[in-house]
């Protein structure tokens, strides 16, 4: 059932994300939300929360590689899908073009690789109260913004920037005030049985 859970929101999200990003073309919402759909923080909170559902590393591993090959799917499906003014009948050439033209090979390794991670790291905040799964959203979310600026991608929206920030802080500063609880009281300490 958890497989199919990841699937399913996977799925969604990545098909959510894409279409936030073409409803600002649309200027149905207005340009903010390419900036969100750009985003790459919430892609590595994915497999994080969803390795948070897990108590053994290896399946919280399992989930967090399908949940964002999910969302990658999700979003690949969304991009050549009839919403998106495509044809069906196009739709399987669409993606093939999308999968493997750049930059969309590079995002499908890296989700190889940050999606096992992050779900094992979910894991061991949710078994353990480790500090580097909540240390490396934090820092996701805080310091996108530097980074995009370092390399010339920073959208012209800086009220998105400043809300991602808060969140970070406002995310870091929850997990630090669990993390001492959990210390002082020595709950979720132990590892899975």
């Amino acid at each position: 059932m958890a497989y199919l859970v990841a699937i399913l929101a996977g799925f969604a999200f990545g098909a959510g994300d894409q279409y936030l990003g073409t409803l600002a073309a649309g200027s149905v919402l207005g340009t903010w939300s390419w900036t969100v759909s750009g985003m790459s923080a919430p892609w590595l909170i994915l497999p994080f929360v969803a390795g948070t559902t897990q108590r053994r590393p290896r399946r919280a591993a399992a989930i967090g590689l399908l949940v964002t090959f999910s969302a990658l799917a999700g979003y690949f499906a969304m991009s050549n899908s009839p919403m998106e003014s495509i044809p069906l009948a196009g739709f399987w050439n669409g993606v093939t073009c999308m999968v493997t033209s750049t930059p969309n090979p590079e995002w499908i390794v890296a989700g190889a690789i940050t999606g096992p991670l992050l779900g094992v790291l979910g894991q061991r905040w949710r078994v353990a109260r480790s500090w580097i799964g909540p240390a490396i959203i934090t820092a996701s979310l805080c310091l996108e913004p530097v980074a995009r600026a370092a390399v010339g991608s920073l959208s012209s929206h800086p009220g998105v920037w400043a809300t991602e920030v808060a969140i970070g802080l406002a995310s870091g500063i929850a997990f630090l005030w669990i993390i001492v609880r959990a210390r002082a009281s020595g709950d979720g300490l132990s590892p899975p049985s």
